[in-house]
């Protein structure tokens, strides 16, 4: 298969690759793909900047008993009791521990991202807002069902005390329109419909004057982070 002159395939697999879901000889042929595809490397590279900062939204679940029992029995493992467990010198016991914990814990991350809270947001878009450097900075995510914009901080930000963190849609064409000004660094705001209309295609962050910009046609400061607004 020659993926190298086809870019939605390549964001594609990038994508399953990062998330775990490419298996089998489908991952070793990208991971060899990737080693001599540089720009294949970025693409992977950008996806896992993306999505890393969404398992932040992730809740703490308990695997079910039955999920256990089932590990057990495919290693055909007795239940030992008591201290007797930790004294056990079953060589292939201990083999086939190492071999499954990689999946396993592939398996509860899939766990924990499908069972969130009843309450949880239910996120339309989102954002992963980097500096200058490349570095994530800011997860920006827009929840249609609670009309609501949430920003997060990943990397903490010094901002001196009479200056303010502004967030803006920036459109295709015309001004950045205002979304709100970051109290200490992070903020939860009414989702504007102006913030997911569809020529909004970037986010970004301006350093203002206390209390945001003073002018209401757009930012007056210099741009810190800024990312691409996707809907999911």
């Amino acid at each position: 298969m020659n993926i190298r002159n086809n870019p939605i395939l390549r964001q594609k697999l990038a994508a399953e690759y990062v998330l775990g879901t490419l298996k089998g000889g489908a991952r070793r042929r990208f991971e060899g793909w990737m080693h001599q595809d540089a720009d294949l490397r970025n693409i992977a590279a950008q996806w896992r900047q993306r999505l890393t900062p969404m398992t932040e939204f992730s809740g703490a679940v308990t695997p079910p008993a039955s999920l256990w029992r089932g590990i057990e029995r495919r290693l055909a493992l007795r239940r030992a009791t008591g201290w007797r467990f930790w004294l056990s010198d079953n060589l292939s016991f201990w083999r086939g521990l190492g071999m499954v914990s990689t999946g396993f814990a592939a398996l509860l991350m899939v766990i924990v991202l499908l069972n969130q809270p009843v309450d949880a947001p239910n996120i339309a878009y989102v954002a992963t807002l980097t500096d200058d450097k490349a570095q994530t900075a800011l997860l920006v995510t827009a929840d249609r069902e609670h009309n609501a914009l949430d920003v997060r901080v990943i990397t903490s930000a010094q901002v001196a005390a009479d200056k303010s963190l502004h967030l803006w849609a920036v459109p295709k064409s015309g001004n950045p329109r205002s979304l709100g000004v970051l109290a200490s660094n992070r903020g939860s705001f009414k989702l504007a419909d102006n913030a997911v209309s569809a020529d909004v295609v970037v986010l970004a962050v301006t350093l203002e004057p206390k209390g945001g910009s003073p002018d209401p046609n757009g930012p007056t400061g210099p741009i810190l982070y800024k990312g691409p607004w996707m809907k999911l």
